[in-house]
């Protein structure tokens, strides 16, 4: 044992934690070395950060922070019991990770004992002391006993994801059930034989919990379910809880739907409203199926969630560099199939995993919360192939990125949680992330933006307009009525009719789906648009316009986006489920814009005075009430005329899935070519931006840079940190149509896509299939796996590589 006079130079550094400090002690902050790697891992006991021994003596070099407590974890198989019998299929009926009735991360896994090992050690030269030892001095001794008795923030999380991932039957308590509303009408509802009230369905009924109508549910994407006759009840009527007949148990437990809420919720008194129409709970049983259950059953008889996973193959896994698994943490596939896919971009390998040593040689004071550090440690982890090795039963222990998730989630509502999210919402989120935190650094999202070219047309003078943006995904509508199939389509939802009505269901080899060609989703992108309320400055006056887009640039990656997501008519998302015929290789030299061309006249400047758009502002806040963004508002409010809700929320709900849904809304017709630097801004959003630590001149200059938005001026600062304080301040920006994206040669390679499994984006799971060293393979969380049958027609995002 090393002599105790080498603690006493460093014992004014110890601290003792406080019951608040965050203690690192299952994972490395800079990789993913943890205590059951091979070097164990090493916590400060002056920072409470832990580190692998590959950063741990940098880390004291830099800081002089010398003692800490080594955690080594020795790990031992349990012998498996024999098996006397296959037994009984679990029966999956949660859409869950970890819980009852879901499915096992588990099963089929090897079991462990553990046993943990501990000494203080000393740097330099890693002298140790045994732990635990009473002859230690009185700090460290309380340091170590606070840093094992700390709940680690992974522990924390672990739970949290336990009882998050895929739980479809985790619900609020209604806001409404405390005070519902029941009607004295008199109604008594028997203990079966019950019958949809508007039509003859005896199935997926629902009981209305103020009236005591019994009506069918909502018909599903597959057109089975009932025929929306509940719903349309609570349309007329405006009663919100109804619970489905055939779940309720003796409990007072059942599956509760609020309208009103839009979501599933728990009705904690629902056995005394269910009393007030004679129904005694303690006598009924569950006899149908739960929602949860329909969704399983329902993505199963598609056979979308096989085909998708390649389910029906006898998959051989891989590991090595570029093969790294990653856990699922809650609801984190939409995470892990994202950042698999930039990751095989060179331009993010350059910048996170050839760079971490510049980005972690700065050793920041909370590299656990940086999200430079935490996305390089995560590009490591993932191509170096450290962590990419067979484990006992076939699937990789795979790395978990908790402190990434953190760190990307901050501030936003959605990504923060542990529900299910749009991986392409992710994807923007995140190259916005990147482009935030590349000052002074090239940004590796260049690969992937390219400019978009519009030209609008003024239908009196003929005179036209080109402006440019610049974008990093390419979203092509699904044009259902382009199916090539559709002779089989109309046989198949005969057969489908035809067994429902004899109360039976056809398989999932039955089904057929359109069939979508690429051609026909290029067309629907390229068709010429009609702009309603343009102001041609021309004629100096509102008339009709025509609108095509293209494409100024082509990058180095093209991200494609098959428009899938879409709201039905009872607000509900929904997905198309199509087959659309993607390319291996492509030409898309058809998208390819001109700019201005020879006898074009080309619309004057918008005068000055051009007169301001006026919006209803009753109306504008009712729209606001229903969650849509302000800017989408005013677009509806401006091309509907003002003339009501109804023609209003109907454009919001055609448009939802237009890229610019959300966009700030510039009139069509206004000249948008930047401002002056002496034009005025809105001091508001100059005190707002002030507020943050910027100055005034600072904060002007962003804002004049994006026509007033306060989120876009702090990205624009953000992203020209270089340029701030520079002494000349350009006028009006000079027009570049190619807005200095790259551009280069229109033909392009499929080289990975991300599919989506489930009946919205709320709901179900994520892979991806990355084309590697010639061979497809498939990332389906921690299991990685040579593709046999790569699903391709069947994605949602689609990365293409310049030929």
């Amino acid at each position: 044992m090393a002599s105790l006079e080498l603690l006493t130079p460093h014992l004014s550094k110890i601290k003792i934690p406080s019951s608040q400090q965050l203690i690192y002690k299952d994972e490395c902050v800079y990789s993913f070395d943890n205590p059951e790697s091979e070097t164990g891992l090493y916590v400060s006991l002056t920072s409470f950060l832990g580190f692998g021994r590959n950063y741990v003596e940098q880390y004291f070099q830099k800081t002089g922070n010398a003692v800490f407590l080594h955690i080594f974890r020795e790990k031992k198989p349990i012998p498996e019991p024999e098996q006397t019998g296959d037994g009984p299929e679990k029966k999956i009926t949660r859409l869950a990770i970890g819980v009852e009735g879901g499915f096992d991360p588990d099963c089929g896994k090897p079991k462990f004992t553990y046993t943990d090992h501990y000494n203080v050690v000393v740097l330099p030269g890693f002298h140790t002391f045994p732990w635990p030892n009473d002859t230690l001095p009185d700090v460290v001794k309380q340091s170590v006993q606070g840093v094992l008795e700390a709940e680690s923030p992974f522990k924390i999380a672990e739970m949290e994801a336990l009882q998050g991932t895929w739980d479809g039957e985790k619900r609020e308590v209604s806001v409404h059930s405390v005070s519902l509303k029941q009607l004295d009408n008199g109604v008594k509802v028997p203990p079966s034989g019950w019958k949809c009230d508007k039509c003859d369905l005896t199935n997926n009924l629902w009981l209305n919990l103020t009236d005591g109508s019994i009506l069918c549910g909502r018909r599903f994407f597959d057109g089975s379910g009932g025929n929306d006759h509940a719903v349309e009840h609570y349309r007329q009527t405006g009663y919100p809880l109804a619970v489905k007949l055939g779940t309720i148990t003796a409990d007072g437990k059942g599956d509760v739907y609020s309208y009103a809420e839009d979501d599933m919720v728990e009705d904690p008194y629902l056995a005394d409203h269910l009393k007030h129409f004679g129904i005694n709970v303690q006598q009924l049983q569950k006899t149908d199926k739960s929602m949860v259950e329909l969704e399983l059953e329902l993505n199963r008889r598609t056979g979308e969630w096989n085909t998708l996973q390649e389910s029906g193959s006898d998959l051989r896994p891989l590991h090595g560099p570029s093969l790294t698994g990653l856990n699922n943490l809650g609801n984190s596939c939409y995470i892990n199939s994202v950042v698999q896919v930039l990751f095989r971009m060179p331009d993010f390998v350059r910048r996170y995993v050839e760079g971490a040593p510049e980005i972690f040689s700065t050793f920041p004071e909370d590299p656990a919360n940086d999200f430079n550090v935490q996305t390089a440690k995560l590009g490591v982890g993932l191509v170096s192939g450290r962590y990419s090795f067979p484990g006992a039963d076939g699937a990789q222990a795979g790395v978990s990125a908790h402190m990434f998730r953190r760190v990307v989630g901050r501030g936003h509502p959605e990504f923060t949680s542990k529900r299910q999210q749009d991986a392409h919402e992710f994807y923007l989120h995140l190259l916005t992330l990147i482009e935030r935190h590349s000052r002074h650094r090239s940004d590796p999202a260049e690969c992937l933006r390219f400019a978009v070219e519009e030209r609008v047309q003024c239908g009196a003078s003929q005179a036209v307009r080109y402006t440019a943006r610049a974008e990093r995904h390419l979203p092509l509508p699904v044009p259902l009525a382009a199916a090539t199939n559709a002779p089989q389509l109309r046989d198949y939802e005969l057969r489908r009719a035809r067994a429902e009505a004899a109360g039976q269901r056809l398989d999932s080899s039955q089904m057929v789906r359109p069939q979508i060609p690429f051609q026909a989703c290029l067309d629907s992108f390229m068709k010429e648009e009609t702009v309603e309320q343009f102001f041609s400055s021309a004629v100096n006056k509102k008339v009709t316009a025509r609108k095509i887009t293209r494409l100024a640039t082509f990058p180095d990656y093209l991200l494609i986006q098959l428009k899938k997501f879409t709201i039905k008519e009872d607000w509900t998302p929904a997905k198309l489920d199509v087959a659309v015929d993607m390319p291996w290789e492509v030409d898309l030299g058809v998208l390819r814009g001109r700019g201005v061309q020879a006898g074009e006249a080309l619309l004057p400047d918008a005068p000055p005075d051009a007169p301001a758009p006026v919006f209803d502002e009753a109306l504008l806040a009712k729209l606001l009430d229903m969650g849509f963004p302000v800017e989408a508002c005013k677009k509806s409010l401006y091309y509907t005329n003002n003339s009501g809700m109804e023609a209003a929320s109907n454009w919001l709900m055609e448009h939802m899935t237009d890229w610019d849904f959300d966009n700030k809304f510039e009139p069509p017709g206004s000249q948008n070519t930047g401002a002056s630097a002496n034009a005025t801004v809105d001091e508001a959003s100059v005190e707002q931006i002030t507020s943050m630590g910027f100055t005034r001149t600072q904060a002007a200059r962003a804002l004049r840079a994006t026509d007033g938005d306060v989120a876009r001026a702090l990205d624009w600062i953000f992203s020209h940190a270089d340029q701030l304080d520079s002494e000349e301040l350009p006028t009006a920006p000079v027009q570049d149509r190619t807005l200095g994206c790259r551009d280069g040669p229109e033909k392009y390679k499929l080289v990975a896509f991300i599919s989506h499994m489930g009946t919205s984006t709320m709901v179900g799971h994520y892979v991806c299939h990355i084309l590697h060293e010639g061979r497809w393979v498939i990332f389906n969380d921690n299991k990685v796996a040579l593709s046999e049958n790569p699903p391709k027609d069947l994605g949602y995002l689609y990365l293409y590589e310049r030929l």
